[in-house]
């Protein structure tokens, strides 16, 4: 079959049609064809008195005629505009030259009245166009389909070629939504028992776990059509714009039923109405208002499903969780060791791999990431490999990635004076016994004062070998501990403490915060939660006013449980290096040395743990 000739816009040929007309005009105007010389009316006067006039053609004030005898410059044609004989008569008594102007006839008059507005209505139509995207392809488009819905209608059939077997990591939310896709295809068996399809399935979690991924393999599954927008989308400065796209991308679904809507990012169009007082959200909250009549008003027989994604829940409007609207709400959470094991063996299918590499070490060394950085970390080590000319990906590529991804890039360009690389070596070694010291603490991958990042001039790189999903008192003590190890080191060495703790004092400071406030373990205070969480799934600062739910006696006593606690850990952290003070000498030497101690030469410094009970203050049991 032929491909279809291009066509040109009507714009285009508008343009064309002003520019014939405008060539037309000049045509009808009087305009000279090349052997003919315009003359003056008076020039034509004296040869007519000259007798050198051969002949003339007459037509409206134009005449046109040859001559007997060639003018000056070579042509006998002549062409002249005649002036009223009473008027002429005058000028010729006083010797002046004259001429006249055709005033273009009845044709150029019309035309000088035509063509400006159709180059007006060219232009017009080709801004429209430009401004709307070009969208619709005809006069539809630009600023006409402003208020149509911008979703971008995918054939399942065709264009989605992910299935549920490219989604790993999140078997619970495959589930949920494998029932999704059978009522897509076979609705009457669900409907045998009066079962209906669920209006909307809310997909929440924490960025990069796979939510648009899921929809896709929905839609690939269910072999449906898939309408793709995100809420953003909806939002426009024009009022009742978001609210038309809304009616409009509902009216196409009907009309291709069964499908799926997916709104990603749904937090942008469903914010809870009222939220912020301070600025007017008369079009979200319209925009709002519309989406909630049209998920609760179409007819339960007709088979569209609406997913959304979020990573902000709690903002969400109570109206769009309610049953009936969003039945479900399925968690696609950060993936498990398990899970992230299935994640790697996708990703690592397509690499060269070294036979050193084992995914359970991969997925050990990367608690807390998500599938999204587990594709990052197989890049990156591919990359780490192709830099140093290897043949396959070894593991210590994929140990690099990680320190890549979590310290951020070695800048061994950075040189340090001698008194800076002591502190920061005595700091780093700080962290590092106070971890070897307490038991059940998380192990020691790497010590290293090789400048990493944006700020980082060493790191201790410290990581959970198992999923933690609870956490006790004394476990969090400990890791205030291990936080307040640098400054405890710094504290030893006699000398000013620097500035190197501070996102070591942020982090136990947070911990300690968290005890008081919302976990209700200092005794004092009691099993109280004074504050909550700002947020589930991103990890952002608090709202900029928040009402504090508190009188000013408690804060001062919020305060002083916090202090306390910080003051207690660097004491226990002082305690412990004290008892090793030679293990901390020594490492630091080894570290100015070496620059980067392994996991397997940690463990020669301090081989016997102290004893947990131990007191913080002179590092003996207590």
């Amino acid at each position: 079959m032929a491909a279809p000739k291009p066509q040109l816009p009507p714009s285009i040929w508008l343009v064309f049609l002003a520019l014939f007309m405008v060539t037309a005009l000049g045509l009808f105007s009087g305009g000279n064809s090349g052997g003919s010389s315009v003359i003056p009316y008076s020039q034509f006067q004296s040869y007519l008195d000259q007798g050198k006039v051969k002949d003339v053609t007459v037509s409206g004030d134009t005449i046109r005629g040859t001559l007997t005898d060639a003018m000056p410059n070579g042509n006998t044609a002549f062409s002249t505009v005649q002036v009223p004989a009473e008027l002429a008569g005058s000028l010729s008594k006083h010797g002046v030259e004259y001429s006249a102007v055709t005033t273009g006839g009845p044709l150029a008059t019309l035309l000088s009245w035509i063509v400006p507005p159709l180059l007006f209505v060219g232009v017009w139509i080709f801004a429209s166009r430009t401004m709307g995207g070009g969208a619709g392809g005809g006069l539809g488009g630009g600023l006409f389909s402003i208020g149509r819905s911008r979703a971008k209608l995918v054939t399942a059939e065709t264009d989605v070629k992910v299935t549920f077997d490219d989604v790993a990591g999140v078997d619970e939310a495959k589930a949920e939504l494998h029932e999704i896709v059978d009522f897509l295809k076979r609705p009457e068996e669900f409907g045998r028992l009066g079962a209906h399809i669920p209006r909307g399935i809310l997909l929440v979690g924490p960025p990069g776990t796979g939510k648009t991924l899921l929809a896709r393999a929905v839609a690939g599954e269910a072999g449906v059509a898939f309408y793709s927008t995100n809420g953003a989308e909806f939002v426009e400065m024009f009022v009742g714009v978001g609210a038309s796209r809304v009616r409009d991308l509902f009216e196409q679904a009907r009309g291709t039923a069964p499908c799926i809507i997916f709104i990603d990012e749904l937090d942008a169009l469903g914010r809870a109405r009222g939220a912020s007082p301070v600025t007017g959200q008369d079009e979200k909250e319209q925009t709002l208002n519309q989406l909630l009549a049209e998920m609760d008003g179409f007819d339960r027989s007709v088979a569209i499903v609406v997913l959304a994604a979020t990573n902000r829940p709690e903002i969400l409007d109570p109206a769009l969780l309610r049953a009936g609207r969003f039945d479900r709400q399925v968690l696609v959470d950060r993936p498990d060791k398990s899970g992230r094991i299935q994640i790697l063996r996708i990703h690592l299918a397509k690499l060269k791999l070294g036979a050193d590499v084992k995914l359970e070490d991969i997925a050990a060394l990367t608690p807390g990431f998500t599938g999204a950085d587990l594709a990052n970390l197989a890049n990156e080590a591919a990359v780490l490999a192709t830099r140093r000319g290897a043949e396959s990906i070894a593991m210590e590529d994929f140990t690099g990635a990680v320190e890549r991804i979590v310290a951020g890039l070695e800048k061994k360009s950075r040189i340090l004076i001698p008194k800076e690389r002591r502190i920061v070596a005595y700091h780093e070694m700080g962290h590092a016994l106070v971890a070897l010291a307490i038991p059940g603490t998380d192990p020691i991958q790497k010590v290293s004062i090789i400048p990493r990042g944006i700020g980082a001039l060493g790191y201790t790189l410290q990581r959970p070998t198992d999923d933690r999903f609870l956490m006790g008192k004394r476990e969090l003590e400990d890791k205030m501990a291990v936080l307040m190890g640098g400054r405890a080191a710094e504290t030893l060495l006699g000398e000013d403490v620097s500035t190197g703790a501070a996102d070591d004092l942020a982090k136990a400071t947070d911990i300690a915060r968290g005890m008081v406030l919302r976990f209700g373990m200092d005794s004092g205070l009691g099993p109280v939660a004074w504050d909550t969480e700002p947020g589930q799934f991103l990890d952002q600062q608090g709202a900029f006013w928040r009402p504090r739910r508190f009188s000013d006696e408690t804060a001062h006593e919020i305060d002083t449980a916090v202090r306390r606690r910080m003051e207690d850990a660097l004491a226990r952290a002082i305690g412990i290096l004290r008892a090793h003070r030679d293990a901390l000498d020594r490492g630091a030497a080894d570290l100015l040395a070496r620059e980067t101690l392994g996991a397997e030469e940690l463990p020669v410094l301090c081989p016997v743990p102290v004893d947990a009970t131990m007191s913080p203050e002179v590092g003996q049991p207590s």
